[in-house]
């Protein structure tokens, strides 16, 4: 077997559709959508009519939805155009689990006279609705927690947290990277008040991305231009790639992956747990989402498990691949109370609809005879 690329949690291919979606508007349809002429309307119906197809897919309005260049810009609109928008309050509640860009936003808000809640989780990743209550205070301007966690895969109950954050007249936002096409979300229902999506992670291009902001949250913009998108995200608007993220977007909701893939990551991680010393990290069955595994191997580092697979053609990850070359132990994994023997011998193991049962098969085959051979040489000891 030629490779088989089990990191889809860090990026996705191109789905089959997506590129042929976009290819007209790098040439022949490549006015600016702000333009006034013929070529300039064609490019901004296109704009708009992406706009209701994705705002349809959450249940949100078409004026409520911003495009952006990724998840990490809209995170940071949502967490520091809010903190700015806000009339003398200054405290933050978010979680010890979120992305890099939702935590790296805070502790820069931090630094300039904002306070932050971290709020803990249980050994599970779960967020009690009862701490976010009792976090939320007269000066809370927002509350930022992860949908799906991009590291072990823990989905938490939007409906529960939104519903708090509602009673109480605090926004909520999500970063729902992870878990958009994958898991049910009604923007409404859920009392979201603010919601992160990209493109790269449900098999469109890298480099695009959207916020939801309902109608009525208030929002200072982050960068300052000709007014595009509405005011809220100056910058010539990124046709092509918007054009792939609503078609990324309508084929992943046609596969239904998460009855498809939940048997097949639930296989994977039987067969991951027959080797001794090896823990799950993160919830079992449907309160995971459909194509996160993520196991500690006692004795074990995990870089080592990574370059070992690679050299099989297997491609897998230790963690978030945006932190991966920072090689302190998993923050999220140490917000589960992981002791750093188990935090350093973590592999990530994220599917794709494309996976299939070869490529597990070929995992489970290479697998054990890795870890068995890095625990023979490791200065940890062998288990």
């Amino acid at each position: 077997m030629a490779s088989v690329y089990l990191d889809n949690g860090a990026t996705t291919s191109v789905a089959p559709g997506v590129l042929e979606s976009m290819l007209p508007y790098f040439s022949g349809k490549y006015g600016n959508a702000s333009s006034l002429h013929q070529m300039g309307s064609e490019a901004r119906h296109a704009l708009e009519e992406c706009r209701a197809k994705v705002a349809k897919s959450v249940g949100a309005l078409p004026d409520e939805i911003f495009f952006t260049s990724g998840g990490t810009e809209s995170n940071n609109l949502a967490i520091k155009g809010a903190a700015f928008a806000a009339k003398g309050k200054k405290h933050i509640v978010t979680t010890r689990i979120e992305h890099s860009c939702v935590l790296n936003s805070c502790k820069w808000l931090e630094r300039q006279g904002y306070q932050v809640t971290y709020l803990p989780v249980d050994s599970e990743g779960f967020v009690s609705p009862d701490a976010l209550s009792q976090a939320i205070t007269s000066d809370t301007l927002l509350a930022s927690i992860i949908h799906g966690n991009n590291e072990i895969g823990t989905v938490q109950d939007l409906a529960a947290l939104g519903k708090i954050c509602s009673e109480k007249g605090v926004p909520f936002h999500t970063d729902a990277c992870q878990s958009y096409t994958k898991v049910k979300i009604d923007a409404s229902k859920q009392s979201i008040g603010m919601m992160t999506i990209n493109s790269h992670k449900i098999g469109g291009p890298k480099g695009v991305g959207a916020l939801y902001i309902k109608k009525g949250v208030k929002i200072t913009p982050l960068l300052h231009g000709g007014g595009h998108e509405k005011g809220m995200r100056s910058g010539t608007e990124n046709i092509a790639g918007i054009v792939g993220f609503a078609k990324a977007a309508e084929l992943a909701f046609a596969a239904r992956q998460n009855e498809t893939l939940s048997p097949l990551r639930d296989r994977l991680i039987s067969g991951v747990l027959q080797i001794k010393g090896t823990k799950l990290n993160g919830p079992a069955g449907n309160r995971r989402l459909c194509n996160n595994a993520n196991f500690s191997f006692l004795g074990v580092e995990g870089e080592a498990i990574v370059a070992s697979l690679d050299q099989e053609g297997i491609f897998c990850s230790t963690g978030s691949a945006c932190s991966e070359a920072n090689l302190e132990p998993s923050h999220v994994l140490t917000a589960i109370g992981l002791p750093p023997e188990l935090s350093n011998g973590s592999l990530r193991v994220t599917l794709s609809r494309f996976t299939t049962n070869a490529e597990i098969d070929y995992f489970l085959e290479k697998l054990p005879h890795a870890i068995s051979r890095l625990r023979k040489i490791s200065p940890f000891g062998r288990v």
